[in-house]
């Protein structure tokens, strides 16, 4: 892990009061060992002992906790609304129902949870926009809306113009739709809030302790450099790594970057362009670009899809300030010309994208007592809490939706082998590519929308 930090958790390290844990040096017993201090380690670690507090619960990071993606998202809060028409394909009306209610109210619940634990994460539950820049996203942005109106659940509102260009902040929005189940937060003081919980819970943390072997055996156990620990269930909470301890899950995520920049504070220009909110904005480009507001008045701006590691590799560039700033100093510009483009800092991170989109969670080559989840592609600041519910309700072993939902049912699908994989990516990158130039020049020829489909399919993309 690198001593580089990215902007959020460095500033969260220095605006609270967290402190290292030592790292393990002895061989231990646990009822739980969980191998992973973000989002997921940690939401599940506090579930099973809001659930069970007499249960022994250890967790063992790599770095300190909430390092990884945890600490370096965007802080969007978004959930399953949008993506209702691949739930319903994969797991059937009724539950797809559910879990999209669910998501949203998973939103309300992460502020509830960090009210009642006085976990100062910057919540602002504002809601979210989805715009479109184009006439091509125009004719597809609407679509979600009547599916979840269809069954009773649409949240979200189509804006007038007016209400787009002013919420969004920019002049090139055309259109955009509402929710008020959304928002945004502070990834880096979230994770670390999470922590401090966990510790006050009685869960026993160690951090700088990666994990370098786990025995797959009845009552696993977890090897680092300079101790073990012997467990009942053992959670395997690491998302991108998987792959490189796990080979059989590289067929299914493909680990690309996410690229971030974050400008100085600025609240009177943000103010001035209606960025006065928490609202997290995303336009409709496959590999969208998103931005929010910080508390202190910054602007975030970020991209997803630029860098594909083959065979899921930790790339050095994952833990880097971002090589992609140029272009997203150019989307800065177009999308707010009257802003000040003058970033603190850029940084970048690995996101597991599944081959459905969605999360997927399960048991590590049927072992009954080993659980792992990952996939989020790009949407873990809520359905990481989900996830807290889905590994706890199996770790405990309850029978309810959580542990029996199809998210908990292992992955869904599958990418092409490497290097097929990796080729596929570069071809659906350089296609997406095209395809934007034509859409922002409103010269798109009549067939690359059904090609685009095609490719996408075949990369895994879920409606949005």
């Amino acid at each position: 892990m690198s001593h580089t930090q990215p902007f959020w958790f460095k500033q969260a390290l220095t605006q609270t009061d967290d402190q290292a844990m030592p790292p393990l040096t002895a061989n231990i017993n646990t009822d739980v060992c969980i191998v992973g201090g973000g989002y997921t380690g940690l939401w599940t670690a506090i579930k099973i002992k809001q659930q069970s507090p007499n249960t022994d619960v250890t967790v063992l990071e790599k770095g300190r906790c909430g390092q990884g993606a945890s600490g370096r998202n965007g802080g969007c809060m978004l959930t399953f609304a949008t993506k209702l028409n691949t739930l319903i394909r994969l797991f059937g009306v009724s539950e797809a129902v559910q879990l999209v209610q669910a998501s949203e109210q998973a939103v309300f619940a992460i502020q509830h949870f960090c009210e009642h634990y006085k976990i100062d994460a910057d919540v602002r539950v504002d809601g979210a926009i989805y715009t479109a820049t184009n006439d091509a996203q125009v004719r597809n942005l609407y679509q979600p809306l009547s599916l979840l109106a269809q069954y009773g659940i649409n949240r979200w509102a189509q804006l007038t113009s007016n209400e787009a260009v002013e919420l969004s902040g920019s002049a090139q929005t055309l259109a955009a739709i509402s929710t008020d189940a959304a928002g945004s937060l502070h990834p880096g003081k979230l994770v670390l809030g999470l922590k401090k919980v966990a510790l006050a819970l009685g869960v026993n943390i160690y951090e700088n302790t990666p994990m370098e072997r786990l025995h797959e055996i009845v009552s696993p156990r977890v090897e680092s450099k300079q101790g073990s620990v012997k467990a009942k269930k053992v959670v395997m909470a690491i998302n991108g790594w998987m792959g490189q301890m796990f080979p059989r899950f590289n067929r299914h995520y493909v680990l690309v970057s996410s690229d971030m920049v974050i400008t100085k504070p600025q609240h009177e220009a943000l103010a001035d362009i209606g960025l006065s909110h928490g609202k997290a904005v995303a336009d409709s480009r496959i590999f969208v670009h998103y931005y929010r507001t910080s508390v202190d008045g910054r602007l975030m701006l970020g991209k997803g899809g630029n860098l594909f590691a083959y065979s899921n590799r930790m790339l050095p560039a994952f833990e880097q300030k971002s090589a992609f700033e140029p272009m997203l100093r150019n989307s800065f510009r177009r999308l707010f010309p009257a802003l000040d483009a003058g970033f603190e800092t850029s940084w970048t991170g690995a996101s597991d994208r599944s081959a459905t989109g969605l999360p997927f969670f399960g048991r590590l080559n049927d072992n009954p007592n080993i659980f792992y989840g990952l996939g989020y592609s790009g949407n873990g600041v809520v359905q990481s809490y989900l996830g807290g519910e889905i590994l706890s309700s199996l770790v405990l072993g309850e029978s309810n939706f959580w542990s029996q939902c199809g998210l908990a049912k292992g992955p869904l699908g599958a990418f092409p082998p490497e290097p097929i994989r990796y080729l596929g990516a570069q071809l659906v990158k350089r296609s997406v590519q095209r395809k934007e130039r034509f859409e922002d020049a409103n010269k798109a020829p009549w067939w690359i929308d059904s090609q685009m489909a095609k490719l996408a399919a075949a990369a895994g993309k879920a409606d949005k």
